[in-house]
């Protein structure tokens, strides 16, 4: 690895969130991001997925900082499960810090070492030096990152768009970009969401003017929700409401917190007054009210997924209610997010969510945008990065039309290894592993491929137990084989079936018990293979059968 630098993504590539990008330079190395991914319904059960971080465990010594490019849970949503294992310095803005402390303060992990960073910081690590620049997303304070390294500079965007009227803060410094093109840049790691989608894209001025106009519009009450770390998207709810002279209440945990902490921070701009508690928003008039909520992605126990079932503590969605959904669906989280919508129609509610009303737009760069990078930077090489893998390829092919060579722009999936040296980069043979780590309430990383797929063989075909009572002396079963079936069939209705399932498993036991002392595992392998196959004879399907021996 000698004058070699290695770049390795554990995560976000190929896939929608969990970014983590490592930047390796003999015996120093940077992390930039740690996110979570929202699993897809073939993740049953599963809260999230977070990066595989093996690789940097078996280096730990040589990190010499976790850099964060913002706030966002695909990009920070990892550190709680991941930093107390590798414990390097955190590196990030200052609102981006507020929500890494509140995430943090959730899993009771306190004064976590964050270093606090801003546009046009240079800070060396080891065998690098990077400087930070603004780039405009749906959440203030993000950055990009130009890392001067050995062999050459690298640009690493981060989520980006260019944004000429943000709410909060100054557009992106195009001159900056335009200075590190002049200076000569070998690689440059893009943005690749919506590397699919033409044009480009609105300003967030434009989404807050929608958001006004259905404030003047509306008559009744009017729930707002968004991702609880979009506090551009927040602040544009509250000037609505003080502009149409309404309270506005907040509900849902990470909801609160965040606009706590960004107003602590000076991010939020409240006037006094206008924040309401939701246990006594009821008593005003319902058009002098907005209730700003958690639920965007429809996640179970969200406050607008409980206002749609009923459960909320304080809101009952009624007629003349308004609900405005001002976020992108996730891949993944489709279903869920129309069940609530679905459900707020039937408790009379209006909802408005579709594209055509401009209540959102994305925080990433659409082409036209992405090819405006490219000619302001003028890589050597081109490395799509954030998304998944048709999107990689759609960046890639904006990259040729922009004259970079194909075959240096470099298409890689987490775990592969890119190495570059002054004068070349290629995508070498070797992989790290990269794999899913699945975060199921308390468990990290202890549920694997083979309990997902027992999960979706009870989901899809149930399981079928049959329970042996053996006397240990004799080897001979006791009473008759218990059954036991969820999910396969009803075994009131299925009573003949159930019947001719014992005395099968009665006549399977006899041919394998012939042996003394029993053999209980190999007994309950041959069973349980046996009585899949005749289940499948008489009913085609295959439940998960398993095989209980009790002796007596």
């Amino acid at each position: 690895m000698k004058n070699q630098l290695r770049i390795i993504p554990l995560g976000g590539l190929g896939e929608v969130g969990r970014n983590m990008m490592v930047y390796e330079y003999g015996s120093d190395i940077i992390v930039v991001d740690c996110g979570v991914m929202f699993p897809g319904q073939e993740f049953l059960g599963i809260d999230f997925v977070i990066p595989n971080i093996d690789y940097l465990l078996a280096r730990k010594a040589n990190i010499r900082g976790i850099i964060i490019t913002h706030g966002h849970e695909d990009h920070t949503g990892g550190l709680p499960y991941i930093w107390p294992k590798l414990g390097a310095p955190i590196y990030a803005t200052r609102l981006t810090a507020g929500l890494i402390e509140v995430k943090m303060n959730e899993f009771q992990i306190k004064n976590p070492p964050i270093r606090l960073i801003k546009p046009g910081d240079r800070i060396h690590f080891g065998s690098f030096v990077t400087e930070f620049f603004r780039v405009n997303h749906s959440i203030p304070d993000g950055v990009g990152l130009a890392i001067s390294t050995p062999v050459g500079l690298f640009v690493h965007t981060g989520d980006f768009k260019f944004d000429h009227k943000p709410v909060f803060e100054d557009p992106t410094d195009l001159d900056r970009l335009a200075a590190y093109g002049q200076k000569g840049v070998l690689g440059l790691l893009s943005d690749s969401t919506n590397a699919e989608v033409a044009g480009h894209s609105i300003s967030e001025s434009e989404v807050g003017e929608t958001i006004y106009k259905i404030f003047q519009q509306t008559k009744g009450r009017l729930i707002v929700t968004s991702f609880a770390s979009q506090i551009s998207r927040i602040q544009l709810v509250i000037n609505a409401a003080v502009h149409c002279h309404r309270k506005v209440a907040i509900t849902g945990y990470s909801m609160e917190k965040n606009v706590e902490m960004a107003m602590k921070l000076g991010y939020l701009k409240i006037p006094q007054g206008v924040l309401q508690d939701i246990r006594r928003i009821n008593r005003l008039p319902d058009d002098e009210v907005v209730i700003l909520c958690t639920g965007s992605q429809g996640e179970e126990m969200s406050a607008l997924v409980r206002m749609a079932s009923r459960e909320h503590h304080s809101v009952q969605i009624k007629e003349g209610d308004t609900i405005l959904i001002s976020a992108s669906m996730i891949p993944g989280n489709e279903r869920a997010i129309y069940d609530t919508i679905d459900n707020l129609y039937r408790l009379g509610a209006v909802v408005h969510y579709r594209k055509d009303i401009a209540i959102h737009e994305s925080g990433h760069a659409k082409q036209e945008e992405l090819e405006k990078m490219i000619q302001l930077i003028r890589p050597r090489y081109l490395i799509p990065i954030h998304g998944e893998y048709r999107m990689l390829v759609h960046h890639a092919q904006l990259g040729e039309k922009q004259g970079i060579p194909k075959e240096k722009t470099l298409v890689v999936e987490n775990g592969q290894v890119i190495e570059f040296w002054k004068d070349r980069g290629l995508v070498s043979k070797e992989r790290v592993n990269a794999g899913y780590i699945l975060v199921d309430g308390l468990g990290v990383g202890d549920i694997g491929q083979i309990v997902l797929r027992d999960r979706q063989v009870m989901a899809k075909e149930g399981i079928f137990v049959v329970i042996l009572t053996v006397d240990k002396k004799t080897g001979h079963i006791v009473t008759s084989p218990d059954i036991i079936s969820r999910g396969f069939v009803y075994m009131r209705e299925s009573e003949d079936l159930i019947q001719r399932a014992r005395q099968e498993v009665k006549k399977m036991f006899a041919r394998y018990s012939n042996r003394y002392p029993l053999d209980t595992d190999f007994i309950k392998r041959a069973i349980r293979e046996e009585m899949g196959e005749f289940l499948y004879r008489h009913t085609e399907r295959r439940p998960m059968v398993v095989t209980v021996i009790i002796e007596i």
